[in-house]
């Protein structure tokens, strides 16, 4: 494995993960109504903390294989939707839009993970916590939208 593209795609995770720093859930998420195996709070940055670690280490591996431009079409796919959710279901607290972000983010990762597969068995791997963590994200999303129908997302004129 090429440790600079290691480094490359750490950082593109890095990027990504900003846009958590900069929209946190705050005291806004902790009065939502919540399902009962809603993780709890310190498990998010120990999973995506694992998860960009994992997909970076994915990404180095195929970078350098033949045949590999549906996999990283579907890593950057990923990277894009993944930066995309935060903002909208934290900062615009868009409940039922961040759905709209979380099917191709889905999409994405279990395309990406079906392309990693396809060129090396360790890549593959490497993108299933991802895979099983965006299903339960997105059953989460999905759920605090549905228990909380009246939470008023923020207008960005309002900010």
């Amino acid at each position: 494995m090429d440790f600079y593209l290691f480094g490359i795609f750490l950082l593109a995770c890095m990027a990504a993960g900003a846009t958590g720093a900069v929209f946190q859930p705050g005291d806004w998420y902790k009065r939502l109504d919540k399902p009962s195996w809603t993780p709890p709070d310190w498990a998010f940055p120990v999973v995506w903390t694992s998860i960009y670690l994992l997909i970076s280490f994915a990404g180095a591996r195929i970078a350098v294989l033949d045949g590999n431009a549906y996999a990283l079409a579907f890593w950057a796919m990923q990277g894009a939707f993944a930066t995309l959710w935060t903002p909208i279901f934290f900062g615009l607290r868009r409940l039922k839009g961040a759905l709209f972000v979380m099917t191709p983010l889905w999409l994405a990762v279990a395309g990406c993970t079906v392309a990693c597969f396809q060129l090396d068995f360790w890549a593959g791997l490497a993108f299933v916590p991802y895979l099983i963590w965006v299903t339960v994200a997105a059953a989460l999303n999905f759920t605090v939208w549905r228990m909380n129908p009246n939470e008023a997302p923020i207008v960005p004129s309002d900010i």
